[in-house]
């Protein structure tokens, strides 16, 4: 039975993002489940289809799904431990799911394991080491490594020699934990007595059960060449700066021969077990041991390179000696931090709170040390700000409330900068659309409205326009008009006016008379269309304008059938008041401004009228002397 534990490694307290590990051997069927990652993290495993719980697209891979009913994390396809991760330890994949409302993130960290599924192999079935007859007991010979694919305890562990009575094994272990093995002479050789010797090489893992390969070793004696050439180190140690151009000196190698002529005179190359990435990156030369670049050296490819290098004479019976190049590359800032958001919410609302959760995302460095430091910001003056989750994660957060009738959408824009000198920089933006909340009432474009309507009007004429706005969008901003109810002379304020509910256009639904109503006054409503309704008032204030609609009348004297009768004395001098003439006028204003005036009977002259008091005088005596 096979156990798949997970770990949950961190929470941020407002619930934002967390981090789960599972592992799982490599070679899984399809349909393994790794584990539940809705159980793991305490989720309602009902509500995952209504949270909308999904896989993050750029973190999708061919070998892992996740049910999305349930939250299983299973196998898809086959995993190949040593095809994806080669001989990186530890081998993770990773994958990111999220859910909405609230807004979360789940990073998920799966190591795959290895099983010992692969032997160690030789490069060749038969590996070929002359040595002269001449070499003396202690001499070391390298021979050729065997590779094992797996990592751990499943790699190869030492290798074996058929029992023999010149040569034994000596087992080695590189800085970076490989191991190699040198054929060390115990007994002189005699090429009379034996010109071949042949032995088993074997190349054994450290799995249960072990894993073993084997090659064909075949020792060629040859006639004794006096002196091989010497290297002044076995092993020797170089740094080297990535993307240093092809030509560039790697080292420069010395080998001394103490023969003369041909016997003395050394030809560098390098040892046929090299990859044959080291033989693409870098060349020797044969005449002066001089190690170039002759490829492009990326840090970020491999920070390391052992190079295997014979020297070798040109007598007859030549032994080569051997050395090892270790090249350290030295990393340079050559590679920009990259910027991948994980969610983005399109849309926030003006009502969220303080710290709403608006897009996920996370940065990377392939440069190493200072160079692969990766520090964030947001660029410019935004209402939002960056909270780091666990390394090289991020969300970007409301700081504070949004308005949208202040700014309806933000370009947020992210740049990430390394700290490597120079340093170097990259950015990334997103939109968010703020979405509108129902926070404004409509406002009318004046508080009183004074409407002047001339008396005597058609019913049903159009007598004025209110109108109102509202800075909310949608149906937050769809306004309806309507009319307060209120009594005007103990009628409804129906019967008087009414008001178009979409446009605000208000009608006289009578004729007004100004001998009858002066003046009234009712309110005005604009109610938007949100959830909940807000509305706003305005008074109105119709103001009924006076028409000359009506006769002045006489009120006094008092008279029968329109005739009033005055006695004059006959003593009466000129000026004599006979009467005054008082009317009035129900219209208002210049139409009830009265003048007087005799309109006839005044033929001779005997009388004159005020025009402005109505008094009737004596123009002359009424009779003379």
């Amino acid at each position: 039975m096979i156990l798949l534990l997970p770990l949950l490694l961190s929470v941020l307290l407002d619930g934002a993002v967390c981090q789960l590990r599972f592992s799982v051997p490599e070679e899984q069927e399809h349909g393994t489940v790794i584990g539940n990652i809705a159980e793991d993290l305490g989720l309602d495993i009902t509500k995952l289809s209504a949270r909308r719980f999904q896989t993050v697209p750029s973190s999708r891979n061919p070998y892992l799904d996740v049910n999305l009913e349930n939250g299983n994390l299973y196998v898809k396809e086959k995993i190949d431990r040593e095809e994806i991760c080669r001989q990186t330890v530890p081998c993770n994949l990773h994958l990111e799911v999220f859910l909405e409302n609230p807004l979360e993130l789940f990073r998920v960290e799966i190591e795959v394991m290895d099983i010992n599924d692969n032997p160690p192999t030789f490069p060749e079935t038969d590996i070929t080491v002359e040595i002269t007859e001449s070499a003396t007991p202690g001499t070391r010979f390298p021979v050729e490594n065997a590779f094992d694919p797996d990592v751990g305890t499943n790699a190869l562990s030492t290798y074996a020699i058929t029992n023999n009575n010149y040569f034994f094994l000596d087992v080695q272990t590189q800085s970076d934990g490989n191991k190699f093995a040198e054929l060390v002479l115990e007994k002189p050789l005699d090429r009379e007595q034996q010109a071949v010797h042949r032995y088993v090489l074997t190349a054994v893992d450290g799995g249960v059960p072990q894993r073993t390969g084997t090659a064909l070793l075949v020792v060629k004696v040859l006639d004794s060449n006096d002196n091989a050439p010497i290297f002044d180190q076995s092993v020797y140690t170089v740094s080297l700066r990535e993307n240093s151009p092809v030509g560039t000196l790697v080292i420069q190698l010395n080998a001394t021969d103490l023969d003369e002529g041909q016997n003395g005179e050394i030809v560098y190359s390098f040892s046929n077990h090299n990859p044959a990435r080291v033989k693409d990156l870098f060349k020797i030369d044969a005449r002066t041991g001089r190690i170039e670049v002759a490829g492009e050296v990326d840090y970020e490819e491999s920070s390391t390179h052992q190079i295997y290098v014979q020297a070798k004479d040109l007598g007859a019976n030549a032994v080569p000696a051997h050395c090892k190049v270790m090249v350290k590359l030295v990393d340079v800032n050559d590679n920009t931090p990259e910027i991948s958001f994980s969610t983005v919410t399109e849309s926030v609302s003006e009502q969220d709170a303080p710290g709403t959760v608006i897009a996920l995302f996370s940065v990377t460095d392939r440069d190493s040390g200072d160079n692969g430091l990766v520090s964030c910001e947001l660029l410019g003056d935004v209402p939002f700000k960056l909270k780091s989750s666990f390394k090289n994660y991020y969300t970007i957060v409301t700081d504070g409330l949004l308005d949208r009738e202040n700014a309806d959408s933000y370009t947020i824009t992210v740049v990430a900068k390394d700290q490597g000198l120079p340093s170097l920089a990259t950015s990334k933006s997103i939109k968010v659309h703020v979405s509108d909340e129902n926070d404004n009432a409509p406002r009318f474009t004046q508080p009183v409205y004074d409407v002047y309507v001339t008396e005597n009007n058609v019913p049903g004429a159009f007598i004025h326009a209110v109108s109102a706005v509202d800075p909310d969008v949608g149906p937050n901003a769809l306004i309806t008009y309507s009319i307060l109810e209120c009594d005007i002379q103990g009628m409804s304020v129906d019967t008087y006016v009414s008001i178009n509910q979409d446009t605000g256009y208000l009608y006289a639904l009578r004729s007004f008379d100004y001998e009858q109503l002066k003046e009234f006054s009712f309110m005005a409503q604009a109610k938007d269309s949100g959830s909940p309704e807000l509305s706003s008032n305005s008074t109105v204030n119709v103001i009924i304008v006076d028409q000359n609609d009506n006769a002045p009348s006489v009120i006094a004297p008092i008279g029968k059938n329109g005739t009033a009768k005055e006695h004059l004395p006959r003593s009466a001098e000129p000026g004599y008041l006979v009467t005054r003439i008082v009317a009035m006028d129900a219209d208002d204003g210049e139409n009830a401004r009265l003048s007087y005036s005799i309109l006839r009977g005044n033929e001779m002259g005997m009388f004159r009228m005020d025009w402005r008091t109505g008094e009737l005088r004596t123009a002359r005596r009424v009779f003379t002397k």
